[in-house]
């Protein structure tokens, strides 16, 4: 089968880059392969009441199908250059944001447009995190929700389906570059393209590395995020989230100089479990629907990891660490802050009589067995600097769940166009390592698609 592009990976990078490519060419032929379900069949078991961890699926509802790892998240697109990726230091900062807010427009005009675009420039929040030595981040920040989200995702998947081939429950096996082109297989099935777009996201970062390898493209490597997440009443952090609503504050630790960062900050939303390369680990998700409210807002406390020789493999050292998690804990752990500055496990009494009702079923314990200590005395300091914002944070009954692991693929080398040595082959969104973030992905296959097919002046 012949196509003039094949797109491997159905997340925001591969459905923007489809989505753009035909605006400029609607005669295009191109072909999506995902190794995941179609939306609407994407799924995950986990109902807490029959099923209360993860069963190991063989392919990851909540990680894997059409709109990849982001599509169950609680939907945030930050408009900044300031954090989520390094999109900029390649194609320059204006265009950078010029993308970001056009991918915003997209999402208003597919669904999102009853939500809120929030933004903290100028906020005196700012001047009081600066009094307290934590550093608020800028960006405008798109909130669309976890189920404002799958609208539009669904939306988008209607504009397409008719003039792209999606190939789900595809797993590409080898990428081979040829004379003209390039050829992909799947099992016994090949197909080939004119120009092929990578956009495997984060799940597919060792696979990415593979094809790198396979296709002698140099790669670096890069860093891992490694802590908790945060649950506390949502009335600690209102002040905050009712203006910002996700509110980007970085800290430097005062015994290790490290920086530890607020992430996915989530209103009146819920924690969750996801798996990623078969390790659970934890994150959280928030909706626009007030009638999904909780009590509760969580957010991850985040501790980042680079690394030099001799070792190289950052992603190995977060997945070694959420083993221990998986192996104490069955899946997730969770423990009372108060338990934890104590030096005493959480039991499952305990965190019953606490004045904090979790929204996540997971197994009490005790996280300094867990997370190293340089990281663990980090997030403890962290969460005493934020409670002189936000007072309350720092409170007994306060909950951390461990461990959250953000996993970063290796650089790809690729150029301003982020095209690979191999003409026509392009490695976008953040399993190039270059983006991070639901929007700077999106923005990337943007950028991609007008490249290859806009028709220049």
């Amino acid at each position: 089968m012949n196509y003039d592009l094949l797109i491997v990976g159905a997340g925001p990078g591969g459905i923007f880059a489809a989505y753009e490519a035909l605006q400029h060419q609607p005669d295009l032929k191109i072909a999506v392969f995902e190794m995941g379900n179609a939306l609407e069949k994407r799924h995950c078991p986990i109902d807490g009441v029959k099923i209360k961890s993860c069963i190991h699926c063989a392919t990851c509802g909540i990680m894997n199908g059409f709109g990849g790892a982001g599509a169950f998240s609680d939907g945030k697109y930050n408009i900044t250059n300031q954090f989520g990726g390094t999109l900029y230091q390649h194609i320059g900062h204006k265009q950078a944001i010029d993308l970001m807010q056009y991918v915003d427009e997209i999402n208003v005009k597919f669904g999102g447009a009853n939500t809120k675009l929030y933004s903290n420039t100028n906020t005196h929040l700012k001047k009081l995190c600066l009094q307290n030595d934590l550093h608020l981040l800028e960006a405008q920040v798109r909130h669309l929700g976890t189920d404002i989200n799958y609208i539009v995702l669904e939306n988008l998947f209607n504009a397409l389906k008719d003039h792209v081939d999606f190939y789900f429950r595809t797993h590409i096996d080898k990428v081979e570059a040829l004379t003209e082109g390039y050829r992909v297989y799947a099992k016994d099935t090949t197909y080939e393209g004119k120009k092929c777009i990578i956009a495997t996201g984060r799940s597919g970062s060792k696979w990415m590395e593979s094809i790198c390898q396979a296709l002698d493209i140099q790669t670096k490597s890069n860093r891992v995020d490694i802590g908790v997440r945060v649950e506390i009443p949502a009335e600690v952090f209102s002040h905050l989230t009712d203006e910002l609503y996700e509110s980007k504050i970085v800290y430097r630790t005062k015994k290790f100089q490290d920086l530890v960062r607020t992430f996915c900050m989530n209103p009146k939303g819920v924690v969750v479990s996801e798996n990623t390369n078969g390790i659970i680990t934890v994150n959280g998700h928030s909706y626009d629907d007030p009638e999904k409210y909780t009590e509760n807002t969580n957010f991850a406390l985040l501790v980042s990891n680079h690394f030099s020789e001799p070792f190289k493999d950052s992603n190995e050292y977060g997945e070694s660490v959420a083993r221990l998690s998986n192996m104490l804990g069955g899946g997730v752990l969770v423990q009372r802050f108060g338990d934890l500055i104590r030096g005493q496990r959480s039991t499952p009494s305990r965190i019953a009589n606490s004045f904090l009702t979790p929204t996540l079923s997971a197994t009490p314990g005790d996280l300094s067995l867990v997370i190293p200590k340089r990281q663990l005395d980090g997030i403890i300091e962290m969460i005493y600097a934020l409670d002189k914002v936000a007072p309350g944070t720092a409170n007994d009954s306060t909950l951390l769940y461990g461990v959250e692991v953000k996993f970063y693929n290796l650089d790809v080398d690729v150029d301003e166009n982020l095209e690979t040595k191999h003409k026509g082959l392009f490695v976008i969104g953040d399993c190039s390592g270059v983006t991070h973030s639901l929007s700077h992905a999106s923005a990337s296959g943007v950028y991609v698609a007008r490249y290859l097919y806009k028709q220049k002046d």
